[in-house]
């Protein structure tokens, strides 16, 4: 029987769709929660080195060590440390957290060096105390740098996610694992294109939400009217 074959047998099952659709949701969940986690230790992580600079070497190598520990290690490791079971879900998502976090610390410090320095000044001048300045100023200033590296972290998580699949959590990771145990093909076909077209997805959102979170780098409409002092 020909791949052709394989898929249209396999997706032809009523079941399968909805097996297929229940994996998907549980991909997204396993690999966007993190994020978001991630992208709110990360931003503590760059206020904190803001705020003490002495810190920052800690941040970033404390940072980079998370990122070397092996995925399925992490996976097996976090429930003997937060006293849950192998199969539960929560291990992934707080291993991926931390993956994503450790991505983006790196970032974050540096998106926040690159904000100028007179702007910062400014708003202190205009009675921003540090918190809402960190807020208000640079972390919205910060955000084309930190969007890229939350690009890049989607992507990795969308990837890591199959890997808990070994353990039993794995969402479309299970496609992959069923057709090996099985050496049947269009299972592994279908996931990797659910991968591919997920990635591409979530890739695309973050792109326009970058855009409507910083809309001063829009370029400008060619059919904007010139005020009166631009003419000038």
């Amino acid at each position: 029987m020909s791949i052709t074959d394989e898929l249209a047998t396999y997706l032809g099952s009523a079941n399968t769709r909805a097996q297929l659709w229940a994996a998907l949701a549980e991909h997204c969940y396993l690999a966007l929660l993190p994020i978001l986690l991630g992208v709110v230790l990360a931003v503590g992580a760059g206020w904190l080195g803001r705020t003490w600079p002495p810190v920052r070497g800690t941040l970033a190598v404390a940072a980079n060590l998370v990122y070397t520990i092996p995925s399925l290690a992490l996976f097996v490791v976090i429930p003997g440390v937060i006293g849950t079971t192998i199969l539960d879900s929560v291990n992934v998502v707080i291993a991926l957290s931390l993956y994503t976090a450790a991505l983006l610390v790196r970032p974050m410090l540096d998106a926040l060096d690159a904000v100028p320095q007179a702007v910062t000044a400014s708003a202190t001048a205009m009675g921003y105390r540090p918190a809402r300045r960190f807020f208000g100023v640079e972390l919205p200033l910060a955000v084309p740098v930190l969007a890229a590296g939350v690009r890049v972290a989607a992507v990795s998580n969308i990837s890591l996610v199959s890997v808990g699949a070994l353990i039993g959590v794995g969402g479309l990771g299970r496609l992959f694992t069923d057709g090996f145990q099985r050496e049947y093909y269009a299972p592994i076909v279908v996931g990797v294109v659910l991968t591919l077209l997920l990635a591409l997805v979530v890739d695309l959102l973050l792109v326009l939400l970058r855009r409507v979170l910083t809309p001063w780098q829009r370029p400008a409409s060619p059919n904007r009217p010139v005020a009166a002092g631009e003419a000038a």
